[in-house]
């Protein structure tokens, strides 16, 4: 999802896929609403997403995380406009409704109440050992601080939302990058706990490694990601979009030197958008020693024929925000349908009902 959250849950949204009792592979991805969809969301989420959800034999559920928004944002302003924009990027790249469940997370309370039930389970030790807490206390012992310092209870426990939003809609095989493995490996163990100590109601969640999804590095060669402020944000005007990609990164061999492909941004996220033949193109080009300003230039007019005829649609959504909110509210009610009768369950199992 986008689950590997984050920006570190859905720093690179991923796609979680699932076997259904109904036949039907469930996918459901989710991106956290902490910022504007740039080149490494589409490339790795939002396109497969699209793809996704025109295919009648899936049955897709794609979401908002603005919950996880707020681990690390408590800009109220930005929240709000990021969920806005992610929303019609969505939307104006042809995401369709009709054929798979668009949500915002915060629409379906029957996730935090999961999240809450989960909690009262789940270990501290277990919450000790993850990724983005441990790393947090390493930074700052490492400055000589308070190994806790500035570690909120969003940060430490988000792994519990992030398997509310798996296990609210019992996933089984999750497809996942390296860095996400962790995430899936806890929503099984909670699942397993809960199944346990009360009901059996949960499919025990399994990581499989997918190549599906491209991390694309951003200017500076690092991983494209907000945290580093190196991204290409995705519906750029044609101008500021030449200009971001003049800003990658470079080595300083000049044109007619071969230059290696393997180790090059420009080459990365031409391979992202291109098809086999044009990439071997390109990579003989960069044999024969293409210029890094006219790879560049190049690498602009593939972007461009791709994102730019959404660019007006996207426009258009950003002006009329209750079209989006009516499509989101839509989603919801279609996403509480299937959870509302898994939480009732869940309640019931925990001793939280009717009393008769």
């Amino acid at each position: 999802m986008a689950i590997g959250l984050s920006s570190q849950y859905y720093g690179r949204p991923n796609i979680y896929q699932f076997e259904n009792a109904m036949t039907k592979q469930r996918v459901l991805t989710g991106i956290t609403t902490s910022g504007s969809p740039h080149l490494g969301n589409y490339v790795g989420a939002i396109k497969p997403s699209v793809e996704a959800s025109k295919n009648d034999q899936l049955d897709s559920f794609f979401f908002l995380a603005d919950y996880h928004a707020l681990i690390k944002n408590q800009d109220p302003t930005l929240v709000g406009q990021s969920t806005k924009e992610i929303a019609a990027t969505w939307l104006a790249l042809g995401l369709d409704t009709e054929n798979c469940t668009f949500y915002r997370q915060s629409d379906v309370p029957e996730i935090p109440e999961l999240t809450w039930i989960l909690t009262c389970i789940t270990a501290k030790g277990l919450m000790n050992r993850a990724h983005a807490y441990k790393a947090a206390v390493q930074s700052n012992e490492s400055e000589g601080d308070d190994p806790d310092k500035a570690v909120t209870m969003g940060l430490y426990s988000y792994p519990i939302l992030m398997a509310a939003d798996i296990l609210m809609f019992n996933g089984e095989k999750i497809p996942v990058g390296k860095d996400q493995i962790q995430h899936v490996e806890m929503a099984r163990d909670i699942a397993q706990r809960f199944n346990h100590h009360f009901e059996d109601l949960f499919v025990l969640p399994e990581a499989t490694i997918s190549d599906d999804g491209a991390i694309l590095n951003g200017l500076d060669g690092r991983k494209m990601s907000k945290s580093y402020n190196n991204t290409i944000p995705l519906f750029l005007t044609e101008k500021k979009l030449q200009k971001h990609i003049n800003k990658i990164q470079t080595n300083l061999l000049e044109p007619g030197e071969a230059k290696d492909p393997e180790t090059s941004t420009v080459f990365q996220l031409w391979q992202a958008f291109a098809t086999s033949q044009q990439t071997e193109e390109m990579r003989e080009k960069f044999a024969s020693g293409i210029g890094w300003g006219q790879a560049k230039k190049e690498l602009f007019g593939l972007i461009n024929n791709e994102i730019g005829p959404a660019r007006a649609r996207y426009q258009e959504l950003m002006d009329n925000g209750d079209y989006i909110e009516q499509e989101l509210q839509k989603g919801a009610l279609k996403a509480r349908e299937y959870a509302s009768g898994l939480l009732k369950k869940v309640r019931n199992a925990v001793g939280i009902n009717t009393i008769t």
